[in-house]
This record gives structure tokens, C-alpha cells and sequence, in this order.
């Protein structure tokens, strides 16, 4: 019965010597865990470079886009600017030198008076529609800048209608401008006597009135002919 009580106490003392020290389970446990939280950090690198890369191939799209549909409208208006407004002219020959031969030309129908060419419409507008008019004639309204042009212009108009030309006053201020960017030049103008008269008529006729043609400051929506001008049109052979 002794030996029997002390193996029973050995055996007790051997289990509790041979047992596992709690300190070695939370690094155990750390082991364990630590491959899954590297793995979820790595998933959510993953898809945020994923979610970089959509955005930024998304930005890249539109702007793809945006540089084509500008490219292809460019490329459309440099088209219809190639392509000839007037397709019959009439021309005539100028001599320049021994070797070259330039033809001096005006769309049909044109006057040719200096290095332009005049064309006097038989539509009445305002002055903005026949601005717009002239524009899409690769012309402009009328801009005259000499006694001498002013002659030619006014010796075949017909003295009942009123014209339109390339000067008004956009801000009711008594500052004229040409269409063309012509500076306003006081000592070459052909006002009638006591015009410009009212500050609400902000656009410019040139009429026949008191027996003879001078320039009138008009209301813009009113209806009127319009005299429109160009740059002669050179073609070398």
C-alpha cells in the first residue's frame, strides 16, 4: 500500500512538471494567426491598385474621347475653309513681271474697284443678318476708306433704298467701328450734315438724301439693303 501511495505522488509530480507553460500558447496563437492578417492586408492592396487602375483607364477614355470629337470637328472646319466659296469668277490680267503672269479676279456678279471686290445685296435685313450675309460670302459689310471709294460705291446704287455698311456703335456710346478692325478715321467719313443723330441708332447707312449719298446712323433690326466687300481673289499662272 506505500509503494502504491508514493507512485501515485511521483506520478502526480511528473504531469506537473511535464505540462505545457501557459506563456508558450499566445505566441502559438500568433503563429497561427498572422499568415491571415497579411492576408487580408494584401487583398485590400489589391483592390485598391485595382480601383487606381479603373479610374485612371476611365480618365484616360474620356479624355480620348473629348481630344478625338475636338480633332474631328477641326479637321471638318479646315475642310469646308478649303473648299472654294466662289466656284465662277471673272479675272483679269495683270502683268507683274516678264515671268509671271497674276490674274486679278471678283466672284460673278462682283464689282472690282482697287484690290476688293463689292457686291450689293438686292435682300433687305437687319444689320447683323447682313453681316452674317456677307460672312457667308467669305466677305464682309462694307468698309470704305476713301473719298474715292466712297464715289464708286454710291454711282450705281439706286437713290430710293438705304444700305447697309460695316460701321456701328455696339454700346450706344459714339464709338465707331468697322467689321474688319479698321481704325474709325474722323477726316474720312461721309456723315450727312447733322448726322449722327440718336444715340439708340447704332448701325450705319449710306443713303441718298439732300442730293447726295452720305452715311446715316440707323436702328439695326430695321430691314435695309447691304452693300457687302472682299479682297480681290489672285491666281497666278
Amino acid at each position: 500500500m506505500a509503494s502504491e501511495i508514493t507512485y501515485a505522488e511521483v506520478k502526480f509530480k511528473n504531469e506537473s512538471t511535464g505540462s505545457i507553460p501557459n506563456s508558450v500558447f499566445p505566441a502559438a496563437l500568433e503563429e497561427n494567426t498572422t499568415p491571415h492578417k497579411s492576408n487580408h492586408g494584401f487583398s485590400k492592396l489589391l483592390f485598391a491598385s485595382l480601383l487606381i487602375f479603373l479610374l485612371l483607364t476611365i480618365s484616360f477614355c474620356i479624355a480620348f474621347i473629348i481630344f478625338f470629337q475636338k480633332y474631328s470637328q477641326l479637321s471638318e472646319k479646315k475642310r469646308i475653309t478649303k473648299e472654294p466659296i466662289h466656284t465662277a469668277l471673272e479675272c483679269l490680267k495683270k502683268n507683274r513681271t516678264m515671268q509671271e503672269r497674276v490674274w486679278s479676279c471678283c466672284p460673278k456678279n462682283w464689282k472690282s474697284f482697287g484690290s476688293s471686290c463689292y457686291f450689293v445685296s438686292t435682300e433687305q435685313k437687319s444689320w447683323q443678318e447682313s453681316e452674317k450675309n456677307c460672312s457667308g460670302m467669305g466677305a464682309h459689310l462694307l468698309v470704305i476708306n476713301s473719298q474715292e471709294e466712297q464715289e464708286f460705291i454710291t454711282k450705281d446704287l439706286r437713290k430710293n433704298f438705304a444700305y447697309y455698311m460695316g460701321l456701328s456703335d455696339p454700346e450706344g456710346q459714339r464709338h465707331w467701328q468697322w467689321v474688319d478692325q479698321t481704325p474709325y478715321n474722323k477726316n474720312v467719313t461721309f456723315w450727312h450734315p447733322g448726322e449722327p443723330s440718336d444715340t439708340v441708332e447704332r448701325c450705319v447707312i449710306i443713303n441718298f438724301s439732300r442730293k447726295t449719298w452720305g452715311w446715316n446712323d440707323a436702328r439695326c433690326p430695321q430691314p435695309q439693303h447691304s452693300i457687302c466687300k472682299m479682297k480681290e481673289i489672285f491666281l497666278r499662272m
